[in-house]
């Protein structure tokens, strides 16, 4: 395959869709084609070409990390099984003195791999509320090696101040790492504003159908880029090729469909904050949202994920599950498809209650995955399910 370099000042929705497009030398395929060899032909004794073993390498692959760093303006990415390996490819690599500061009201799933990492001893782990700035600034008295930042945090869409966390952290020689899953770079480039690495689950809004399971690590130094890439293929996380060429198909649509779903995503905000079964909306575009200036300051757009409690709690909960339409009940986020989820029973169960509560999740809490179903039709089938609330 021999790549068509992308012009200097084209725009990232352009990057999206078209990288690595009619590069194809061999038959002149318009859509890159897929690689799914796992081995190739060596050149001749001790001739390895560009490409040897599968797991340190693909073509598929390896176009897909390009577009990733391109949109993330990165020096280059990996790709990985699942968002959870790249996030251990970060942490795997850290040492048993080493520190990771990572937020106390992450992903569920986050949570459960840095507990269980320090529980052998692998690493040393401290969770803080990265929105309290005193409690921030005597956690980096520890000195970590890493810290993990979570903005909008899931699911309670917390922001913090990527630039203003950044810089304290690396004054003390931190690395910083973005979760930059539920906004994708569509909407927030974390390394524009001093992350260090940008963590995917490309399940979620990169791939946007729900049929991939998948990662990637973005870093913004060379250096790093190899040393990642080594790692992976040291562990063997690496991503499979037919998973790649689906998410790259994902990528292409990503800025078309983020702008569609956070259109709806404002108005239901906006219906949902003025129902009387609603307790409270967390969705950092509205204005009455703590951190809608920081929002509007950090990010491109609010995003289509939100949260709401209801008035009536877990009762409130089973009525509004089991009356609600169009939304379907299911845990993950950023497809076509909307899907709402209970994090205290689905996502975050693992945290236990005492966490949960510290982190400010109850259990009248709902995640809402905005889709692109018509908008009308989103707000009616969630008025279903709030009537049966109040009935």
């Amino acid at each position: 395959m021999v790549e068509k370099p992308i012009a200097t000042g084209r725009a990232m929705p352009t990057i999206a869709a078209a990288h690595g497009v009619a590069t194809d030398s061999a038959f002149g395929a318009v859509v890159p084609p897929i690689y799914l060899s796992s081995t190739y032909e060596f050149a001749g004794y001790d001739k390895p070409r560009a490409y040897d073993y599968g797991r340190s390498g693909n073509p598929t692959r390896d176009l897909l990390a390009e577009t990733l760093a391109k949109l993330e303006g990165g020096a280059g990415a990996i790709i990985t099984s699942s968002g959870m390996a790249a996030f251990d490819l970060l942490v795997g690599r850290l040492r048993p003195t080493d520190l990771v500061l990572a937020p106390h009201d992450c992903y569920g799933g986050t949570i459960r791999l840095l507990k269980a990492r320090a529980e052998r001893g692998q690493i040393k782990l401290r969770l803080v509320d990265q929105g309290d700035h005193a409690a921030f600034a005597d956690a980096l008295t520890d000195k970590p090696a890493l810290v993990l930042i979570e903005t909008p945090s899931n699911p309670l869409m917390r922001v913090v101040d990527i630039a203003a966390l950044s810089a304290k952290s690396r004054a003390v020689g931190a690395a910083v790492a973005v979760d930059n899953t539920f906004l994708s770079p569509a909407i927030q480039r974390p390394i524009a504003l001093g992350a260090d690495y940008v963590i995917h689950s490309t399940t979620k809004y990169l791939n946007g159908h729900s049929d991939v399971i998948g990662g990637a690590v973005v870093a913004a130094d060379p250096a790093q880029v190899a040393e990642l890439r080594h790692w992976a293929n040291v562990v063997g996380s690496s991503g499979a090729p037919f998973d790649a060429w689906l998410t790259l198909r994902g990528v292409r649509t990503l800025f078309a469909r983020v702008d569609q779903q956070q259109r709806t995503a404002i108005s239901i905000a906006t219906y949902l904050e003025a129902h009387p079964a609603v307790a409270r909306v967390h969705y950092p575009g509205l204005a009455s949202d703590p951190g809608h200036a920081l929002a509007t300051r950090q990010q491109s757009g609010y995003g289509a994920m939100l949260s709401f409690e209801l008035a009536g709690g877990v009762g409130a909960v089973q009525s509004f599950i089991g009356a609600v339409q169009i939304v379907t009940l299911a845990e993950s986020l950023g497809g076509v498809e909307s899907l709402i989820s209970h994090p205290a029973t689905m996502t975050h169960a693992d945290m236990g209650a005492e966490a949960r509560a510290a982190a400010g999740i109850s259990d009248g809490l709902l995640r809402l995955s905005v889709g692109l179903e018509a908008e009308q039709d989103l707000i009616r089938g969630l008025e279903q399910g709030l009537n049966a609330c109040s009935a």
